[in-house]
């Protein structure tokens, strides 16, 4: 990464499936009833299961490491603003907020194809101190 350096380039991940709702669930141990149960989800307000907020903050993650690698990220924070849900397909994006020497900084977000912003935050990556 350099002072050149481009945001990562946008992603659309989906139609997000209950399949993916449950593995994550598996994953990380997070089995809430209003992610993989209907009536649970529908009792609570929604229409059907949704997915859990980590869900969306991981396919944040991975789009960025996958941009500055795996050893770079220094800040990753994000807020939740709107469920995610199945049949969804979402946009990644971010725009480079700031360059310092070999750390930069991002804003980004995912948002669904219908123009709701279910996650946005902000990171900042660059090589640790050891790095040459």
């Amino acid at each position: 990464m350099t002072a050149r350096t481009p945001a990562p380039a946008p992603r659309r991940v989906g139609p997000i499936t209950q399949t993916d709702i449950v593995r994550f669930a598996g994953a990380g141990g997070d089995f809430n009833p209003l992610h993989h149960d209907q009536a649970r989800a529908r009792a609570a307000g929604f229409e059907a299961p949704i997915a859990m907020g980590q869900f969306t903050a991981g396919l944040l993650a991975a789009w960025l490491t996958d941009w500055c690698g795996v050893e770079n990220p220094r800040i990753f924070e994000v807020r939740f603003t709107a469920p995610l849900r199945i049949d969804d397909v979402v946009d990644l994006s971010g725009r480079v907020t700031g360059i310092d020497g070999r750390t930069i900084a991002l804003d980004f977000a995912a948002t669904t194809t219908t123009g709701t912003t279910v996650v946005t935050g902000r990171a900042t990556v660059g090589p640790t101190a050891t790095d040459p």
